[in-house]
């Protein structure tokens, strides 16, 4: 009984606490969002996070506040769990002018100077060799920081993958690739594209520190990348981590998804749910009660109502917005006619 004890508490408390309250207002963040988009108050293409909100939590968790992020279109969950409000997602998602694009991004280009996410990028695997160039500036500049890039397993079939990886490895530049695989791509199997399974072995090729990760683990995710930034920031280059995690939506709303089963689904949503994990070790350690419970999923759901308020009474883009952040404002002391 010792020794399971002490695995359950690794960990503080407060740390749990966090977690749980953080992965709950993604997980009800997507499911508010996908309620709405079938209300056709989101427009366009739409990804949710739901079943990966370990990933976020502990990557945020085992990273510091100038350490650098950037995604995929599924990006919904990742600025969230680094301190931006959800009503500005929101508004972004509703195309309002107090979206944090200005509404010009929408789903697919959620951006966060002030947390350092840098996207948000609908490009499949474009932001690969941009997390190597946000690194390459980190380590010219001469700071500590780390930029941890994520993709999904459709996206390492891109060419500019191993060029990233390549030149990140030849110069160590201080990046952490993370593949949230999903297992499914777009809507095809990781085993009917390619002979490499296993995708973190993939580093390997380029002599790249690689792993793979339970990604439904919030512990084990976290005890990966702290390892991970720890080594990038000693100067000694890149990581790649396999987080093996599970989507429990489509690829996007409008997925049929028939090339799963409902029962794969539900046995990932009743015995591998990532949050159940975390409730559990509180629950186990009496760290939390029914009270609290309920205290956390009022907090959470007052934040996701505040967001669609807010993005229900914002008002759109003026027209003259189309001319605006086009191109980069000049820093330069003189102008141009």
């Amino acid at each position: 009984m010792a020794k399971t004890a002490e695995k359950k508490s690794k960990f503080s408390k407060e740390q749990y606490l966090k977690w749980y309250e953080s992965m709950l207002l993604m997980r009800r963040f997507e499911e508010k969002t996908g309620q709405v988009y079938v209300q056709q108050k989101i427009k366009g293409f739409c990804h949710l996070y739901n079943g990966q909100e370990a990933i976020v939590a502990g990557t945020v968790s085992a990273t510091k506040k100038d350490d650098k992020h950037i995604t995929a279109y599924r990006d919904h969950a990742h600025p969230i769990g680094l301190g931006l409000h959800p009503k500005f997602v929101m508004a972004e998602m509703y195309a309002k002018i107090t979206g944090c694009s200005k509404g010009k991004g929408g789903s697919m280009h959620i951006f966060s100077k002030e947390h350092n996410f840098i996207g948000g990028h609908g490009i499949v695997g474009g932001q690969v060799p941009l997390g190597a160039g946000i690194a390459f500036a980190e380590k010219y500049l001469g700071t500590d920081n780390v930029c941890i890039c994520s993709m999904g397993d459709g996206a390492v079939r891109q060419g500019a993958l191993h060029e990233a990886f390549n030149m990140a490895m030849n110069w160590k530049l201080p990046v952490v690739y993370i593949i949230e695989n999903n297992m499914y791509a777009m809507g095809t199997s990781v085993v009917r594209t390619s002979n490499v399974h296993d995708l973190w072995k993939i580093g390997l090729s380029y002599d790249m520190p690689s792993k793979p990760v339970d990604g439904l683990n919030v512990e084990a995710v976290h005890e990966a990348i702290e390892e991970a930034v720890a080594r990038a920031r000693r100067g000694d280059g890149p990581t790649l981590l396999e987080m093996k995690t599970y989507r429990f939506k489509g690829h996007s709303m409008s997925d049929a998804q028939t090339y799963r089963t409902k029962d794969e689904v539900k046995d990932f949503q009743t015995n591998h749910d990532p949050i159940d994990r975390v409730l559990k070790t509180l629950l186990d350690n009496k760290w939390i009660d029914e009270k609290g419970i309920e205290e956390t999923e009022a907090r959470v759901k007052a934040l996701v109502d505040e967001s669609i308020q807010f993005a229900e009474e914002s008002p759109y883009p003026d027209a003259s917005e189309l001319y605006k952040d086009v191109y980069a404002e000049p820093n330069y002391p003189f102008i141009i006619e």
